[in-house]
């Protein structure tokens, strides 16, 4: 990945690590050894099919995060949405989706940040794996709390009928991107819009992954 390091500081791309080992067998997760699956999906399994995150989500991944979301640094997005293509590859062609879409944000928080920072890794992701890209089967139409001040059960509710979808998607296979995975509570949700919706398999692919 030596065309990418331009694009991040040396310091931060040397401390961000790919999950390596045991994942959950449904969200990717990493997970202990002997362990199947993680507590998340063994108390509340997701709509997903399966999913995963290329990085572990810890205090280096949050400080560059940080930086392209509030700092002004989007450069940070095309290394990131190269670094899922190159580490997410294999998983995209085995679920083989006919379609990639990213989570939504409501129109009033797109203002406020000025850019999505799903839509920048999707369309990245979508170019890369020749695949199409729909902004807008997906949509947010309400504001939700900030997930990351509740608990799991406090989670799924914040994100009811948060989302709704556009049209039909009868008998396709769907790759929803965003940049964090944690307790898998907006995968979740979309998901199971999506399949309301006609569609017969839900996967994700996010930059990073919370740690078990």
């Amino acid at each position: 990945m030596k065309e990418q390091r331009r694009l991040i500081c040396p310091e931060c791309e040397k401390d961000l690590h790919p999950i390596t080992g045991p994942r959950c067998y449904h969200c990717g997760k990493p997970i202990k050894e002997g362990e199947e699956y993680c507590a998340d999906c063994r108390s509340h399994p997701g709509a997903f099919t399966a999913g995963k995150g290329i990085f572990l989500y810890d205090d280096r991944m949050k400080a560059s995060m940080m930086k392209y979301k509030y700092s002004g640094c989007r450069e940070y997005g095309r290394f990131f949405g190269r670094a899922m293509c190159v580490y997410g590859a294999d998983s995209i062609r085995r679920w083989s989706p006919d379609l990639i879409v990213p989570v939504p944000m409501t129109a009033a928080k797109l203002r406020q940040r000025g850019f999505n920072q799903a839509v920048d890794l999707a369309g990245i992701v979508a170019a890369w794996m020749k695949l199409p890209l729909d902004t807008g089967l997906v949509q947010k139409i309400r504001h939700t709390d900030a997930q990351k001040e509740q608990d799991a059960a406090g989670r799924r509710r914040n994100l009811k009928g948060a989302f709704e979808i556009t049209r039909r998607i009868d008998g396709m296979r769907i790759l929803i991107i965003d940049d964090v995975y944690t307790t898998g509570s907006t995968m979740d949700e979309i998901a199971g819009c999506l399949k309301k919706s006609g569609a017969e398999a839900v996967f994700f692919l996010t930059l990073c992954s919370g740690i078990h």
